[in-house]
This record gives C-alpha cells, sequence and structure tokens, in this order.
C-alpha cells in the first residue's frame, strides 16, 4: 500500500515563496495522475493542481494560475508545488493525492483520487 508525505509548508509573508513536497513511498506512482488540493478552515476541500504521470500535461486553479507551478520527478517518487506572490487567502492545509487513472474532466474532483497525504500547514500573513 502505498503511502504519500507532504513536507514544504510553513509560515510565510503575503508575498513570500514556499516549495511543498510529496513524496511517495511503499510503490511507484510513476504511472499515476498526481494532484495538489487544500482546505482552509471551515470550508471545503478545493483543487489545486495537477500533473499527468509522464508530465506533460498541467492544471490549475484559476485562484493559483500565473502563480504556482506542479512539477514531479518520477525517479524520486516526488512531486513539488512551487507558490510563488503568495496572498493571505491561499492559507490552508495543502494535500497530495494520486490517481492511476482519471479523465482530464475530472482532475478537479477530489473523490477521483485514491490516495492521500497527510497535509502539510502553509499560513500567508499580511
Amino acid at each position: 500500500q502505498g503511502q504519500l508525505v507532504e513536507s514544504g509548508g510553513g509560515l510565510v509573508q503575503a508575498g513570500g515563496s514556499l516549495r511543498l513536497s510529496c513524496t511517495a513511498s511503499g510503490r511507484t506512482f510513476s504511472g499515476y495522475t498526481m494532484g495538489w488540493f487544500r482546505q482552509a478552515p471551515g470550508k471545503e476541500r478545493e483543487f489545486v493542481a495537477a500533473i499527468s504521470w509522464g508530465g506533460g500535461s498541467t492544471y490549475y486553479a484559476d485562484s493559483v494560475k500565473g502563480r504556482f507551478t506542479i512539477s514531479r520527478d518520477n525517479a524520486k517518487n516526488t512531486v513539488y508545488l512551487q507558490m510563488n506572490s503568495l496572498k493571505p487567502e491561499d492559507t490552508a492545509v495543502y494535500y497530495c493525492a494520486a490517481s492511476p487513472l482519471i479523465p482530464i474532466k475530472l482532475v478537479e474532483r477530489a473523490t477521483e483520487y485514491d490516495y492521500w497525504g497527510q497535509g502539510t500547514q502553509v499560513t500567508v500573513s499580511s
């Protein structure tokens, strides 16, 4: 059974940057679509970004386009989320997720992902 572990969260001022990492263990996720989601207090979990198994296709929520970049290194079984120009509204727990097969039109649906990490807190101060 595979596991996903996120790291890289923390406290940053508005306008700053963070890079989140999600490392897989127990199995290879190189053939999986990988996604990042986030959940702020009192809000539902929302899609942030996703990347295809080969890294050739990426998808972003409108709220993070142009500021966040998702990438992956299959040799290291790791996916990254580079977050720039952070805003206070980006404050949330960020989760990594994996799925073996997702139609493109469904990459934003959390229910399509089979594996989840425990989350890492990102706090952006104003």
